[in-house]
């Protein structure tokens, strides 16, 4: 990120406290949920800089995209928390929405009262568990980039990769991460 460790470490403190709270109420989460995460906001440190730093059976994560799609990706129905970082919170990995289109998906997250994952949200997902991919693809349908560009990550030549695909694309491995909300600083 290009910042000294006692300003990176700043930037989490107002934090720490949401997580306590969030560790006090991780029990009643659903099984196979992972309590949060901690999303770096791209203005900080880019995806493209952070894939590499994702490591999966000693393979390095990375991504064939320029910087200048990774930032076309913008949120798609979603409501991002100011600051720096924040915690995605109650995150579902897409096991639920295994083999649908990140459009249908959408539609079963919100009914669930849900907000689908963004790319910034599933970078930080693959970066705490990288293992994911081991069992399935995932998408991230809460950012898009043009009309129906949808991130994804996947595994390829063993590897982690950040990529893209469309709205209307489907795969009996690939699933629609979601969150149960986001809390900022």
């Amino acid at each position: 990120a290009g910042m000294k460790p006692a300003e990176y470490k700043k930037m989490f403190e107002p934090l720490k406290e949401r997580i306590r709270e969030i560790a006090q109420h991780e029990k009643e989460m659903k099984e196979g949920h992972i309590p949060f995460v901690i999303v770096i906001k791209s203005d900080v440190i880019a995806p493209e800089k952070e894939m590499p730093l994702i490591e999966l059976d000693g393979k390095k994560g990375y991504t064939t995209m320029d910087s200048d799609t990774i930032k076309g990706f913008k949120p798609f129905e979603v409501k991002i928390p100011n600051g720096k970082a924040y915690l995605a919170v109650d995150i579902e990995t897409g096991k639920t929405s295994l083999g649908k289109t990140p459009d249908e998906a959408i539609k079963k997250i919100k009914s669930e009262d849900r907000s689908p994952i963004t790319l910034e949200e599933g970078v930080a997902l693959i970066t705490h568990h990288p293992e994911i991919l081991k069992d399935h693809f995932v998408w991230m349908p809460g950012s898009r980039h043009g009309g129906g560009g949808v991130a994804g990550l996947w595994l390829s030549g063993g590897g982690p990769k950040l990529g893209w695909g469309w709205a209307y694309n489907s795969d009996a491995r690939w699933g629609s991460a979601s969150c149960g909300s986001r809390v900022g600083p």
